[in-house]
């Protein structure tokens, strides 16, 4: 007896199945409905937006289905299209692939009903930032373009603006999972380290989401990989589309890198001369990776040097990214809440002499120990919030550490430890949800204590 999946949907004419009502699953719902289409909405846990949403469609909504109203959910569904970030424990997924439901992320429906350029990019670190930098080149070039994907306005919600001449797509490794077909004209990926584990699988499910963004493009497209990064070059060195590479120092020899940083210039595709790292407001290691990679893909996209340069010149950072709070006695303090991977946090203080790390938070599955790869910086950690205890079991024998029950006191400790010159960074390398509703809450937080302990008017 056979026991392949089926082909295909048992019901190829039903509806679509939105499972999940976020920002995502709303908007995907909405454009479907929009286009003509059959829904089912299901919501394991839903909120009043979700009711109140779902009421305004004039579509029921499934509330908690369990296994068997799920699997009965599936069977009659044409496709299912979860929403970003639902475990791969989820039992929609087995029960899809048994019935043989195509699953699809919002990127297949928006291809389905927009042909429009679109350049995409994906990483552990750094998408938001990049994404912003290639959106503002592109608009400074002249060219309507418009920032999406895992932001507020989701790809198939973009699509209903008619002027928009280029999509920038953040695309996180949960759309790009579930994506059947998608073809970026031009895509990068920036960097990989152990991340989301708590919603993958494994690392190498992780690594394979990821590496979906090159899968499907063609010959004449073109690939941005960061030639630095060993897992990144790998999978760069087998990309279909056209390869560009970027590097702002050590190479890993897989992919000579296009895009580059030249006697103190920051170098474009070609070869061209875009703007002197002197003349950018930030230029630690992580801000050079991000500014080479937002000029290879902005300008394989379509924007001019000198739009790209413009942008560099005035670019100061998205908040919560290594962003200056204050000065005391000679010690800087800096948000980098944003950091919920030891990867993540490791970039953000690995530009400084010496630091004070706050670190800690909510563990992500992920393994602390890679904070300690900037211990040669480090002068003292305080750990903070769930994973205190394993930030302090990582520095073991390292650097000293010391806990905090708040961030008044995490603040207060690290003035204490800092010596002039040093920075105090919030560098936490985990989620903020212990003692947060989010990073950036975080950061605001970090924020108003630093200026409170230093006496600096907010």
């Amino acid at each position: 007896m056979s026991t392949e999946p089926p082909e295909g949907p048992r019901n190829p004419d039903g509806p679509h199945l939105v499972l999940g009502l976020g920002v995502t699953g709303r908007a995907v719902a909405r454009a479907l409905v929009t286009h003509g289409e059959d829904v089912i909405l299901a919501d394991d846990r839903p909120g009043e937006d979700a009711r109140a949403f779902a009421a305004e469609l004039g579509v029921d909504l499934v509330a908690s289905p369990d296994v068997d109203t799920l699997d009965a959910l599936v069977r009659m569904a044409s496709a299912v299209v979860p929403a970003p970030g639902l475990r791969a424990r989820h039992p929609l997924f087995g029960l899809a692939g048994r019935s043989g439901v195509p699953v699809l992320s919002e990127f297949d429906l928006a291809a389905r009903w927009d042909q429009r350029p679109v350049l995409a990019i994906t990483g552990t670190d750094g998408k938001t930032t990049v994404t912003t930098l290639v959106r503002d080149m592109l608009v400074a070039s002249g060219i309507e373009a418009e920032a999406v994907g895992n932001t507020e306005v989701p790809l198939v919600a973009a699509i209903a603006g008619p002027t928009v001449d280029v999509f920038v797509v953040e695309a996180s490794s949960f759309r790009l999972e579930h994506s059947r077909h998608f073809a970026p004209d031009v895509a990068t990926w920036l960097n990989f380290a152990p991340d989301h584990l708590d919603s993958h699988p494994t690392l190498a499910a992780y690594e394979a989401a990821k590496a979906r963004i090159w899968r499907d493009q063609r010959p004449e497209q073109v690939a941005v990989g960061n030639a630095e990064d060993p897992i990144v070059a790998r999978h760069l060195a087998r990309a279909p589309a056209r390869r560009v590479g970027f590097a702002a120092g050590q190479l890993t020899g897989a992919v000579a890198p296009d895009v580059r940083v030249v006697d103190g210039v920051l170098v474009g595709p070609g070869g061209v001369p875009v703007v002197a790292v002197e003349d950018l407001p930030r230029q630690l290691p992580h801000d050079l990776s991000n500014a080479l990679a937002a000029i290879a893909t902005a300008m394989s996209g379509g924007a001019t040097a000198e739009a790209a340069a413009g942008v560099l010149r005035a670019f100061h950072g998205l908040p919560h990214r290594v962003a200056f709070v204050c000065e005391i006695d000679g010690v800087r303090y800096y948000d980098d809440s944003k950091a919920t991977t030891p990867h993540a946090a490791v970039a953000g203080v690995s530009g400084f002499a010496s630091v004070v790390m706050i670190s800690g938070g909510r563990d992500k599955g992920l393994d602390l120990r890679g904070l300690t790869e900037a211990a040669d910086r480090v002068r003292a950690v305080v750990a903070i919030g769930e994973a205190a205890g394993l930030v302090e079991k990582a520095f073991d024998g390292v650097r000293p550490v010391v806990r905090a029950g708040s961030m008044d006191e995490a603040v207060a400790t690290a003035r204490r430890l800092a010596e002039p010159g040093d920075a105090v960074v919030l560098a936490p390398g985990c989620a903020s949800f212990d003692w947060y509703r989010s990073y950036g809450e975080r950061g605001d937080d970090f924020a108003r204590a630093a200026r409170e302990v230093g006496g600096v008017p907010a």
